[in-house]
Parts: structure tokens; sequence; C-alpha cells
């Protein structure tokens, strides 16, 4: 059948910002960093001739990336609630090069505000809600519209909702996203900190059934069903991926929770130790040791863990279903079995104070993972959390992200200003790395591994950049608008 010349595009944006197509908070990082844009790549595998384009990872320019369009019929672009002022316009711009081009819109915004998404630019021909993969691919096959699940567009003049399409419940029915990395990507443009480089990242399922109030992807395209490929197709696909990439150094599966389901993580831990590959990926911090035992037998290196806070009232407010005492057991035997930790910690969540921000540094300093990330609580539409804000006068609903593209403070409460708790990421970040065993580990890899001396060095001082900013953003408001 034939379809549409068909654009997939993560849009020009801020300078290092990782906006929408694969980043969970989108914004630009402490030290540059790039995730795939797999949410594009996987539609993008559907459809014969596509083309995909990650515009920010590959530095390239609103000019460089409209002369990239030409030739196209139809675009897709992945947008962000921070983003999303800045695509539109770039949408307008398609536009105006090709009025004839069809643009539609995916990601978790347009997902949650498909009517106001719409009215905001008559660039916009369509949005694609929830999964978005096979209704893209109805629309690039030329289905009429109105006869597209999953679809909300402009009918005379009006904004029309068509029914919601059902989630894919059979994930092996999906291509690989591996060839379309291969024809379209430059692999070695996308750098992850606690990540060896080069490394590819993927999913391997979707959903998660936690419920954690915050978490934007479960509650707005992905569902709380943990929904897989087959552990023989994983084993497959990666295979595949090795042979493509042989200069990758890591694989990451990117699914909110690889360890949900334990018994089929071991098989495919299995088959990845029989293919000899070193991989890494999304845990939540209760896995038993037997199952460690067996990832780290097999070829893992390291587990991307959500901590979140060192109080347990402040995640049982978030619904995050982790106690502090199974954490702290579930550290100490990754680090008995050698696997690194990467801890992710957010400030200014529900019940955050000044003691409690204490506790959680003091929490990750006894913890003492490998590396951190430490966010601030960000209230995305579509969220309980940003219903809570809403509802409690926590949020302004002013601008996730400052005009530099770093990620803003947006919420906070009669006890705690946004002042204090944009510090506190910086006190965080300052009070963890700066004791004398992250400092011993980081010499001693870079004192092994002269590429891994470079890249510290580099990334050491974008880090150091990135402190200096935040103690001056502190004392400074927050932009209300995305720059033009």
């Amino acid at each position: 059948m034939d379809t549409m010349k068909t654009l997939f595009l993560n849009p020009p944006s801020y300078e290092g910002f990782d906006g929408g197509a694969g980043a969970r908070y989108q914004a630009r990082r402490e030290i540059r960093s790039f995730w795939y844009p797999t949410w594009l790549a996987q539609p993008a595998a559907l459809i014969p001739d596509s083309k995909l384009i990650d515009a920010p990872a590959n530095d390239l320019t609103v000019e460089e990336t409209l002369k990239r369009a030409k030739g196209r019929e139809l675009a897709i672009l992945h947008t962000s609630t921070p983003s999303f002022d800045n695509d539109v316009r770039f949408a307008q711009a398609l536009k105006d090069q090709n009025p004839n081009i069809k643009v539609g819109l995916v990601g978790a915004h347009v997902a949650v505000l498909p009517e106001e998404s719409l009215k905001a630019s008559a660039a916009v021909d369509f949005v694609a809600r929830e999964e978005f993969d096979f209704t893209i691919l109805d629309v690039a096959r030329g289905k009429p519209l109105a006869d597209i699940p999953g679809l909300s567009y402009r009918k005379n003049g009006a904004v029309s909702h068509n029914p919601d399409r059902e989630l894919i419940g059979d994930m092996d029915s999906l291509p690989s996203v591996i060839d379309v990395y291969k024809r379209d990507l430059t692999i070695e443009n996308y750098y992850i900190g606690y990540l060896k480089h080069p490394y590819v990242s993927l999913y391997t399922g979707r959903g998660c059934p936690a419920r954690c109030t915050f978490c934007l992807w479960p509650q707005t395209v992905g569902g709380h069903v943990y929904r897989t490929k087959s552990a023989k197709k994983v084993i497959s696909e990666m295979a595949r991926a090795a042979e493509l990439f042989p200069q990758v150094k890591e694989f990451f599966f990117d699914d909110d929770t690889f360890t949900a389901d334990l018994a089929r993580a071991a098989e495919i831990a299995k088959g990845l130790g029989r293919l000899g590959l070193t991989w890494s990926c999304n845990a939540r911090a209760n896995v038993p040791y037997e199952y460690l035992k067996t990832f780290r037998d097999n070829g893992l290196r390291l587990l991307l863990v959500g901590y979140e806070s060192g109080n347990q009232q402040i995640l049982n407010n978030i619904k995050k279903g982790i106690r502090l005492d199974i954490a702290r057991e579930f550290t100490r035997n990754c680090r008995k079995l050698g696997i690194t930790i990467h801890g992710t910690f957010i400030l200014g969540l529900p019940g955050e104070n000044r003691e409690t921000i204490e506790e959680s540094i003091r929490y990750a300093c006894d913890l003492d993972v490998d590396t951190i990330q430490v966010s601030l609580a960000a209230p995305y539409p579509g969220t309980e959390l940003y219903r809570q804000a809403m509802a409690n006068k926590w949020f302004d609903e002013n601008a996730l992200v400052r005009n530099d593209g770093t990620q803003a403070c947006t919420l906070e409460y009669r006890h705690l200003t946004g002042e204090d708790i944009a510090a506190g990421v910086k006190r965080f970040y300052s009070r963890f790395y700066f004791r004398p065993r992250p400092i011993g580990r980081m010499i001693l890899q870079m004192a092994r591994d002269p590429h891994e001396r470079r890249r510290r060095l580099r990334e050491g001082m974008e880090f150091l950049s990135y402190l200096k900013k935040r103690t001056k953003q502190a004392s400074s408001p927050a932009p209300q608008t995305v720059p033009a």
C-alpha cells in the first residue's frame, strides 16, 4: 500500500534541549545529554521510506531542518509541555515553506490537551492521542481522518475528536527501531553521563504498574499495564543491534520499569549473556538479590533507580510503593554484586520542607550510589501531581523551563518557596559529589581509561557551569513564556 512521504521530527529548540522525543524530563541537563527519539523511531519503522530527524541532537538550526524537510508530504512533530510553543512555531514554518504539507503533533502534551493544542495554531492539522504508532500509519496511508481512531483534527473550523484507539496488545507486532537508528541517526551524538559512550537505548515494552503521581508516561501515553515484547523477540533484536552497531559499549532498556516482570527480565538477561552484551535498565529499588545476581552474571552493568526522596511520608504521598528500608537493602545488594547505580531524586514533591530536603541529602550520601540526578518536581498536565497542584494552588502554570532550556521550579508551598527548592538542588549536588568517595571513584575511573578521563573532564566543567548558573537563577524569577 502506498504511503505519504513522511517526516518524523524532534524540532529545533534550545541548545542542548532534550525536548520531547525521548526525554523523561524535558529540559537541558546538567551536562550535555540526549536520549534516543524512540517514540518517533517506532512509527517511522512502520512506514516505508520515512525519515527521522532529531534536530537538537544534531545541532540543526531551523533553516537547516526546513531544508531537510523539503519534498515531504506529512510531518509528525513530537512535542512536550515545555517545548510546545516553540514546536508550533516550527509547524508554521513548515507550512510557510510548503502549504500542502500535513502537520501532526504527538506526545504526552497533545494526548492530554488535544483540543487546546489544535486551537493553538492553524498550522497543526491533527494530533494523535495516547499510543500513536498505528494512528500515524493510518494517516500516512491516506485513510480519511474521520475514520482513524485516536485522532483529533480540525473539521469545518471546529475540533473533532475520534474515539480512542485501543492500546497495543501484541507488542511483537511492532518492528524493531534498530534499523531506523542505523538509517537516520548518528549514535555518537547521544550522550548520557552515567552510560558508556556510545550507547543505544530502546524500549522492550510500554506501561508501568506503579502509580507514582508525578510520572508522565504511564498516566498519559503508556498506561499502567506493562505490555511487553516476547523475550525471544528482544534477544533477536539485540543480536541485530550488536551486528549493526559494533562500536556500542552499552545497551540501555528504557522501559519505565524493566524489572516489573522479573521472570521475563531474567530470561532476556540470559539471552544477553549468551550474546556477550553489556546492558543497563530502569529498575525499582526492590529487586530481590537472586534476580540481581542473575542480571549481573549475564552482563548487567548499571541500574537507573528512582529513589525520589529520603522521607517515607513523601514517598507515601506520591504513591511510590517503596519503603526506605527495602531500598537500603536493595542498594547494599547491588554494591555486593558490583552493580553500578544511578540514583534519581526529586525535590519539591508534596510534603517537602527544609527538613525533608536535608533528610534526602543525608539519605543519598548514606546510600552512596555511584551517581545521582536531582530534579525539580514537575507537574505535567495529565498527571495526578498536576491536578493536586492546581487544586491546592501550588502551581501557577508558569514555564517549566527557563529561557536557557534548564528546568525551572514551578511548585511552591506556604512553608517552602520555589527559591528554597531550587537552592536545595544545588546544595544536594554539592554535598553528594564533593565527598571523598565520589571523588575517589571518579579519579580511579579516569586513571584506568583515557577516553573516560577526557569525557569526565568535559562533563565536570559543564557540571560546575551548571551549579554556577543555578546560583544565579535562585535569585532571579523564571520567565513566564518560552522565547520566540
